[in-house]
């Protein structure tokens, strides 16, 4: 007997197809360990940040009265358990004002009235795309960026996501002339565009967006009485100069130039603060019907009172986050500085960025050709040979083939050492071949499993005992 279900359970929007969930299920069936699978694949397609998790867990060992699931926290559990009010804890809403306020380096002022929560960044997306568009409707979003944007933002709302084409030669700038022309050829497909979103710290860039290109931006949004959203959930990641701009610091330096009612911005604990488990999402609109809409809208989606009872305690304590800011900043340097010399060492550069879990890497001299077929080609390659789960530029909307996604905040150094001498082998492997074909025409490089040095001269013998590389024979075919 068959079953006639809806069209969002049976289509494919949640865009689980695609080479940037492929990586992660390469992963999750053949995992690394330092002992236990050393030739597994290493996971560095994920962007969590577990660079700090020491300081949380030593805040937490030191603040049991934090959680009501201990002796010492305990007395508030019946208050705590039984509290429903979608609005959420008032400890809650303002320690989270506050804690934007002071990653934004108290340059701007938040309303704790004005949050609203949600599950996580996904939910604060989505539900602020319900808010703003209607099905059919469209938003402006400039690339490379995110995958999960046309999960969270398409798949159950029905809007569609425009690309702005941003190109490397202009590191991936946004301009205002390809936000007219992204927004010129809605008008000619007769598509209503309804506002533009905004990545600040961008994913996958790893660079934060300058003050002139927001106030050009919202200026553009302003000038077209279209929505701007700025996703600021990877704020308090930057490790370099120039520091974070936050849409709200342009919006208050000029409030009389700019509709607030077009301003929306989303963030996350997800990011900063490495919880994504949390499901802690935010959403801080200048429009009051968007509010009050998004209150009631997170009945969907809210946050465990529980969990807001943690984060209240921990983000008002102002000893821990004047701690925790910069020794994380420090820490994400110093990791995104081991991960891009290593890269360097075998001529691989990537975009110069100051902020996030993540390096935009350039293989585009790898390529057998600048076709994003041969990007695919090379990615199949890294995964199943390499052993390594990077995230090809394609599932980012890149408008040219050949960068790729590098997170490097959610392992540990060992792990990226390896990583790093797995990358070193490879490249070493096809440079060699390349330089030994290159006069026969076209190239085409692909791997088949045998003993790297059954085929590796002498002086290229670097190999790890944790690299899957112990096996691979590179082939020129002409």
């Amino acid at each position: 007997m068959e079953y006639t279900l809806s069209k969002i359970a049976t289509n494919d929007g949640h865009g689980e197809n695609s080479a940037f969930f492929d990586g992660w299920k390469a992963y999750d069936s053949d995992p690394y360990h330092p002992t236990k699978n050393p030739n597994g694949v290493i996971q560095m397609g994920l962007a969590e940040n577990q660079l700090s998790f020491d300081l949380v867990q030593e805040w937490v060992k030191k603040n049991p009265k934090a959680s009501i699931c201990t002796n010492e926290g305990a007395d508030d559990f019946k208050e705590i358990a039984i509290f429903q009010d979608y609005h959420g804890l008032p400890e809650f809403r303002n320690a989270v004002a506050r804690f934007m306020e002071r990653v934004r380096g108290n340059r701007v002022r938040f309303d704790p009235n004005r949050i609203v929560m949600s599950g996580g960044a996904t939910g604060a997306q989505e539900t602020l795309a319900f808010c703003l568009a209607d099905s059919g409707d469209a938003l402006l979003v400039p690339t490379p960026y995110y995958p999960g944007n046309d999960r969270d933002l398409t798949w159950r709302t029905g809007i569609q996501l425009l690309p702005v084409v941003c190109e490397s030669s202009t590191g991936f700038k946004i301009t205002r002339e390809a936000l007219e022309t992204a927004y010129k050829k809605a008008q000619d497909s007769n598509i209503k565009v309804k506002g533009l979103l905004l990545n600040n710290p961008s994913n996958p860039l790893g660079t934060t967006i300058d003050k002139q290109t927001l106030t050009e931006s919202l200026t553009f949004t302003n000038e077209k009485q279209i929505h701007l959203i700025c996703d600021e959930i990877y704020s308090a990641t930057v490790f370099d100069q120039p520091g974070f701009t936050s849409i709200a610091e342009i919006f208050e330096e000029n409030p009389k130039s700019y509709n607030p009612n077009l301003i929306h911005i989303v963030y996350s604990l997800s990011k900063d603060l490495g919880f994504p488990g949390f499901r802690v999402g935010i959403i801080y609109s200048y429009n009051d019907t968007v509010t009050n809409c998004a209150r009631k809208m997170s009945s969907f989606g809210l946050v465990s009172t529980q969990t807001q009872h943690l984060i209240a305690s921990m983000l008002s304590d102002d000893d821990f986050v004047d701690r925790f800011i910069p020794e994380s900043a420090k820490r994400l340097a110093k990791r995104h500085e081991i991960l891009t010399r290593g890269l360097a060492q075998v001529g691989i550069g990537s975009l110069k960025s100051n902020a996030g879990l993540f390096c935009w890497m350039d293989l585009r001299r790898l390529l057998r050709e600048a076709t994003f077929e041969a990007e695919a080609e090379l990615w199949r390659m890294i995964i199943e040979d390499v052993k390594i789960n990077v995230s090809p530029g394609a599932p980012f909307h890149c408008s040219e083939p050949g960068w790729f996604r590098v997170c490097f905040a959610n392992m540990d150094d060992e792990a990226v050492r390896v990583a790093i001498n797995r990358i070193h082998e490879f490249v070493m492997i096809v440079q060699t071949k390349k330089q030994r074909y290159m006069r026969r025409g076209k190239l085409e490089v692909s791997l088949s499993f045998r003993r790297l040095d059954e085929i590796m001269m002498g002086s290229m013998k670097m190999s790890s005992p944790h690299s899957p590389m112990s096996s691979p024979l590179v082939r020129a075919m002409t």
